[in-house]
Parts: C-alpha cells; structure tokens; sequence
C-alpha cells in the first residue's frame, strides 16, 4: 500500500474486541503504524465486537463515505429484562413476565420493525445533545430529551433459541441506527422489555469480518 513521503495511506478491516472502545482501536493503530494520521468509520459500543473501518492517512478523506454505508450486525436479544445502556452492559431497571410471548408473536413484532423508522438515541450513546455527548451527560445520572431520528431498518430476522427469553438476530439497517434501541423497541411492541447482548457488527458496505483481522495484525488495503 501506499508509504510516500506523508506516510502510510490505505484502509484498514479491524476485527474489534470486546473490551476495546472505537477510539482503543485508533490509538493503538497510531502506535503501529506510526502516523497520527488514522480515523474510524463509526463508533462500535465497547461490549460488541466486529468491523471497524479504518482509514489511514490520505484515505481518512473517505472515511465520511464509508461511515454512511449500511451496516449489517448479529447479536441476541433477551426478552423480559431492561437495562440502563439497552444491552448488557447496564444495570437492570425493569424486570417484565414475558412468558406468554410465543415465537409467532416476536416473529410478527419484528416485521413491524422493518422499514423507515423514527428511532430515539439511546442516552448511553455517543450523540450530541446541546454540544456534549448524550453519555457523558448519562454518566452524571442525567437524563435529556431526545429527538427521534429516521433511520432505516433493511433486514430484521431472529431465530428462536434452546432459552425462550433468547432470539438470534441479524440486522442490516442504515447508519446512525441503535440495534440496542432496536431490541428495546421490540420489547416495548410485544408488551413488555428487552435488550441485547453479544453485538457483532459483520459488515459495513462491503467491508466484512471475513477479511477483518485483529488490530495488531492489520493491513493497509489500497484506498482507491
């Protein structure tokens, strides 16, 4: 890939870890790579794990392109529990006897969650409410009004597991969209609550986790 004079110039597929935040990721690309010049494509929540896209040098020019991109994620949505983050990460705030909700139920409350959406951020995220990021303001125990916003959900399939408060599911949805707020939605429309775990983004555009590796691995692709 590109090495001139300014340095390392291309895109790099990471496969994130669980534990690493978006910005772990960069950093530790920085240090690799040595050039201070390398951004991401979208934050990905610390707990899940998957594609993030980097771009290096002169190609973080196109990482406004790439971060508008549909993304396409796999996770687990667990009926019957809230939590304060929607995943989980947070704590249990409110407990639901969802018991009654049989497959054929979440099944059609899903169909009902694909298409064009008005979706409201969660508060544990990294959106901009009156110029400071809405998690920061949730780390103070604050709370703040949201705007929905439109996003759109292309794909929403789930798959019964051997645990009847546990669905598989897979997700392909525009940028900007919350699959936390997506589980949670789900929750509310069959009468009850839920949130997600195991959050794992596959792809963004064409980028996929099947050419995705590690951080300290990484490999500069050619930007164009």
């Amino acid at each position: 890939v590109a090495d001139g004079e300014q340095g390392p110039t291309g895109v790099a597929v990471v496969d994130k870890e669980a534990g690493w935040t978006s910005h772990d990721v960069v950093a530790r690309a920085r240090k690799l790579l040595g050039t201070r010049k390398v951004g991401h494509s979208g934050t990905l929540d610390p707990d899940a794990t998957g594609v993030l896209v980097l771009g290096v040098g002169r190609a973080t020019r196109l990482l406004r392109f790439i971060t508008a991109l549909p993304k396409s994620y796999t996770g687990r949505i667990v009926l019957g529990t809230e939590t304060s983050t929607l995943d989980a990460s947070g704590e249990i705030t409110v407990v639901h006897d969802m018991s009654l909700v049989s497959a054929d139920d979440v099944r059609r409350a899903v169909a009902s969650l694909v298409g064009d959406l008005q979706q409201i951020p969660p508060m544990v995220s990294a959106v901009r409410v009156g110029g400071r990021r809405l998690h920061e303001i949730a780390r103070e125990g604050g709370e703040v009004d949201r705007a929905p916003r439109p996003v759109t959900v292309y794909h929403f399939e789930v798959a019964a597991t051997a645990d009847p408060a546990v669905y598989e599911a897979s997700v392909s949805c525009s940028s900007g969209t919350y699959v936390r707020a997506l589980a949670a939605d789900l929750g509310t429309a069959l009468g009850g609550g839920a949130h997600l775990r195991d959050l794992r983004r596959v792809a963004v555009g064409s980028f996929t986790v099947d050419e995705a590796r590690p951080v300290d691995g990484l490999q500069l692709l050619p930007a164009a």
